[in-house]
């Protein structure tokens, strides 16, 4: 990390920059759409890189076989190309293998939820030509062990998410390669049991690092301090769970099956259930919000923005190809890119 100054003396550091793992579409463009193009992955990727973001995973909600046998070779036939070398590192499968029930599922459509298989996660990653990196399963479901087995020792990293796990059911995924836990503290019911529920089980396991979503609106501060200071930098991964609706101004929308309302905010949520519907937010966003909140500095950003989420995918800090730079104003607590 270089540090840099501006002509009124602020000192500033460069990050080695944002790494996103969990975004679901850009400026409109939706990566679980059945109507998806070549020409939207490229426009929606170009435009988030040059929104601040480093390198992401595109992720896939959960969808139907003809969704998955359509997006996920025209998904990674898009990043295999030169362009997004080292900057698009692979895909991100958020489900279908979650909880069927209501409030665990999210915004996830339950039409197409299934039990875990291992046939079919194979079947996935043939269909994406091994550039799946990522997958979220429910860690409370039959089969879930098995899976996650398979998963890990096919490269392909396993956080647990979108369940009513507790703290048996982690442990036994930890044991058969599980990693992490997908946006800890989201993706529950609004009403838990007060002791034994999935968030408190999340936070109590040391094995398992915790992607969290900070944009302003998914965790109030202090259960976003919570989890910071009890998981430490070292095991969290700031992720922005964009969707498709992110870069697009205040106002109603169709999106993963509902009406759904971004505010002028910037908080997106289903009016019908009161759930979040993903983020507006950008993973550049998102270190500022962090930042502002004073809850990191220099040697947090790059653990929790950099070098943890790329370690869980198993990817080099070598491979990722930063085109412009990510620099942190410690003075003025901010966040940009130059």
């Amino acid at each position: 990390m270089e540090h840099v100054g501006d002509e009124r003396g602020t000192e500033q550091v460069w990050l080695p920059g944002l790494i996103d793992l969990q975004v679901n579409g850009y400026h409109g463009v939706d990566f679980s759409d059945a109507n998806l193009s070549e020409e939207d992955v490229a426009r929606a990727c170009r435009e988030l890189l040059d929104a601040g973001t480093t390198a992401f995973l595109p992720t896939l909600i959960t969808s139907s076989t003809e969704v998955y046998e359509r997006n996920l070779p025209l998904i990674a036939g898009v990043m295999g190309g030169e362009e997004f070398r080292g900057r698009v590192l692979g895909i991100h499968l958020e489900g279908p293998f979650l909880s069927p029930k209501d409030g665990a599922r999210g915004a996830h459509s339950a039409q197409w939820v299934r039990k875990p298989d291992v046939g079919y996660l194979q079947d996935l990653i043939g269909l994406a030509n091994g550039a799946v990196r990522l997958v979220t399963i429910a860690a409370d479901q039959d089969g879930a062990a098995e899976l996650s087995r398979y998963a890990s020792s096919h490269g392909v990293a396993v956080s647990l998410g979108h369940h009513m796990a507790d703290e048996q059911d982690l442990q036994r995924l930890v044991k058969v390669g599980a990693k992490a836990l997908t946006h800890l503290g989201n993706g529950v019911p609004a009403l838990l049991p007060r002791h034994q529920n999935p968030v408190w089980a999340g936070l109590a396991n040391d094995d398992l690092s915790a992607t969290i979503i900070a944009d302003g609106h998914h965790l109030p501060p202090s259960i976003l301090k919570t989890i910071l200071r009890t998981k430490g930098p070292g095991r969290c991964i700031v992720i922005s769970d964009a969707s498709p609706l992110a870069g697009l101004p205040p106002g109603e929308y169709w999106s993963m099956g509902a009406q759904v309302r971004l505010q002028e905010d910037g908080k997106l949520f289903n009016p019908a259930t009161g759930y979040m519907a993903g983020s507006s937010a950008t993973i550049l966003a998102c270190a500022n919000h962090v930042v502002g909140l004073g809850l990191a500095g220099l040697n947090e950003l790059g653990q929790m923005f950099f070098y943890n989420p790329l370690r869980l995918i198993g990817v080099s800090p070598k491979q990722i190809r930063a085109e412009k730079r990510i620099l942190f104003d410690a003075r003025n607590r901010r966040v940009f890119q130059e």
